[in-house]
């Protein structure tokens, strides 16, 4: 009995429209005529490939061959894989097994090289079934498995109705019927519910052979009949020639060797229309087995004969030895017994040959499984050897990590340690530094107010004592000038000492005042200001502006306001010594705790690097002052250009 397999495509195939074959061939060819060369016209060589494959795997071929290299010119990767995958599947139409299982392979190595997971998935999957039908069964169940896992995960149910067929038909040939059924019946019921009208006649017809075997021959005649009718509606010749095939194998369960006869001529005859050889084989097995029963013997030789020639054409061992089996039972039927025992032995000689193989085959494969896990155990031996050598290069590389890291640390501590001694030193230096500003500060402070109280007393001995006495002096001249009687040049000599004696009473007065301004004691540092400011004026060395912004209500320490007045009056003095000019302008300002005080000129100017080489007493009291208040100092001058002293002073 011919068990039927188809090779797992791609599962669009799967549910193609259930018209007559010719009529879709004929539609698809028109329009290959008109198609572009693109991926549209790949599919189309594909369908077309498809429509013939069963009926004429040539022509299948042909057509497959166009989308294979159309799809390499493209680039198109899917088209490439799809072409391995339909192209094995005529060679498994034809019998070609070794083609078959080559193609599948190519089909798994640009799938892995796409990491396209489905079809890696199909391709294994296909493996198995080559290997199946090459009865490897060992291998075949590796590769379906590994092959389902895959398929299984992606949830496409249409692929998984054609794995469960093709589980069924991998147990039925390792003749475990009972697991073989469940599959079967499960994909029989998902073909019906997917409504898969074309696919459904190949989990009919393998389910059938299972049900056969299993002495179930009504159930399995009821299947049969079913996909013998879908056959005829969706007019594919395999299917056809194998459901024929395998209802001869009923009838000739049941002994109806008439009806048997009927239907192993008609697959014979589909066989031979699609090309399938090893079908064909099995057709004329079929009939000499029929001609035997009904004792036809000559008949039954003839179809055993041929069946025995393909098979060694093509060397289907399997095949080979049950048809030497039929030919022995013939010959003995026919009394010719040197014959019968002849290809008995001969039918024995190629089963036991098989069996060596098998069992050669297992040896090696024990063989090859203990020199894998010998190499395993080596493997594992020196990977725990390279482990304890990682562990003491860990364990050492972890002390030189500590090491390190301690000398690291050590370092850091040393670096924080130096860090902060010159830290320490450093604010020691500033402090130092600070108190020795404060020190020269003190000093200059106490300079200058011992100088403010010297200045203060002379002002007073001066006015009080010194000024006092000249003032009784020029009385007692006046009173002694009415008692006096003096010559013209004699009272001209009088009147010349009464005028150099005021004038020295007013230059005793004005030094008097310049120590110790009587304004500023009385009025404030403005006041005093604006009377210097106008004394100047007065005495027309110099033509001064006096302006003061917020000073009226000011009120300011009598020492910083003594220190701020001689820094003015040292300023404008400079002026007139030094500038030749013919015009100043004081401005003092104050804005809340702090006062501005600009002093320009419009004489020659100067060139302001030389203030830092000055070492005249009047510029050295101006710093010392200004520096006594902490204050701010900016000179802005070039010669021909007059001169800005500019001093901020906080209070």
């Amino acid at each position: 009995m011919h068990k039927l397999l188809l090779i797992i495509c791609f599962y669009s195939l799967c549910a193609q429209t259930v018209v007559a074959q010719n009529h879709v061939t004929d539609s698809l060819l028109k329009l290959a005529t008109s198609a572009k060369e693109d991926t549209v016209a790949v599919h189309l060589y594909f369908d077309i490939g498809s429509s013939y494959e069963n009926n004429n795997p040539q022509k299948a071929k042909e057509y497959y061959r166009k989308a294979g290299e159309l799809s390499n010119k493209l680039g198109f990767t899917a088209g490439s894989i799809k072409f391995f995958t339909y192209y094995s599947s005529t060679f498994m139409v034809e019998g070609n097994l070794d083609s078959m299982l080559y193609f599948n392979e190519q089909a798994l190595a640009l799938s892995r090289l796409a990491k396209d997971s489905l079809n890696i998935g199909i391709a294994l999957f296909n493996i198995g079934i080559a290997y199946r039908q090459a009865s490897n069964f060992e291998k075949a169940i590796e590769y379906c498995l590994e092959g389902r896992v895959i398929m299984e995960a992606k949830g496409h149910k249409k692929i998984e109705v054609q794995m469960n067929d093709a589980l069924l038909a991998l147990y039925n040939s390792r003749t475990e019927y009972q697991k073989a059924i469940p599959f079967g019946v499960k994909a029989v019921q998902q073909a019906r519910e997917l409504k898969m009208k074309e696919f459904l006649p190949q989990p009919l017809l393998n389910l059938s052979l299972a049900y056969l075997e299993t002495n179930e021959y009504d159930k399995a005649e009821g299947l049969i009949k079913e996909a013998l009718q879908l056959a005829k509606e969706i007019n594919d010749t395999r299917i056809e020639a194998v459901a024929t095939q395998n209802m001869a194998s009923v009838f000739m369960r049941k002994g109806d060797y008439g009806k048997m006869e009927i239907f192993a001529l008609r697959s014979l005859a589909l066989y031979k229309q699609i090309g399938s050889i090893d079908g064909e084989a099995g057709a004329l097995r079929a009939l000499a087995v029929c001609y035997l029963q009904k004792k036809d013997f000559l008949k039954a030789k003839e179809y055993a004969e041929q069946s025995l020639a393909i098979c060694r054409a093509n060397n289907y061992k399997q095949e080979e030895s049950s048809i030497l089996g039929v030919l022995s039972s013939i010959h003995y039927a026919m009394n010719d017994v040197v014959n019968g025992l002849k290809f008995d032995t001969e039918s024995n000689a190629i089963l036991e040959t098989m069996v060596r193989e098998v069992i050669s085959q297992q040896s090696a494969n024990l063989e090859k499984k203990y020199e894998t896990a010998k190499k395993e155990s080596q493997i594992k031996d020196l990977e725990a050897n390279r482990k304890v050598q990682q562990l003491t290069i860990q364990q050492k590389n972890t002390l030189n990590y500590i090491l390190i890291g301690s000398a690291a640390v050590l370092l850091l501590i040393s670096l924080l340690g130096y860090r902060n001694y010159r830290t320490k030193q450093k604010f020691q230096q500033q402090r130092i530094n600070e108190l020795e500003t404060e020190k020269q500060l003190t000093a200059t402070e106490a300079v200058l107010k011992g100088e403010e109280q010297e200045r203060t007393r002379l002002a007073k001995d001066l006015h009080d004592g010194l000024g006092g006495m000249l003032s009784g002096i020029k009385y007692s001249f006046q009173t002694m000038k009415g008692n006096l009687v003096m010559t013209p040049d004699n009272q001209q000599a009088f009147e010349r000492s009464m005028d150099m004696l005021d004038s020295s009473i007013k230059e005793m007065r004005r030094v008097a005042h310049n120590m110790m301004p009587e304004a500023l004691v009385k009025f404030g540092l403005d006041t005093a200001l604006k009377d210097f400011c106008n004394d100047i004026n007065q005495s027309g060395a110099l033509q001064v502006s006096y302006q003061s912004i917020g000073m009226q209500e000011a009120n300011v320490e009598q020492t910083t306001a003594i220190t701020i007045y001689r820094i003015v009056q040292e300023l404008i003095n400079n002026t007139m010594k030094h500038a030749a000019a013919k015009t100043a302008i004081v401005q003092v300002s104050k804005e809340g705790q702090a006062i501005n005080i600009t002093v320009e000129d419009d004489g020659k100017g100067f060139n302001t690097a030389i203030l830092q080489r000055a070492n005249g007493i009047g510029w050295s009291n101006i710093q010392s002052r200004i520096e006594y208040l902490k204050g701010n100092l900016d000179v802005q001058s070039a010669p021909g250009r007059g001169t800005s002293v500019h001093i901020e002073i906080n209070l």
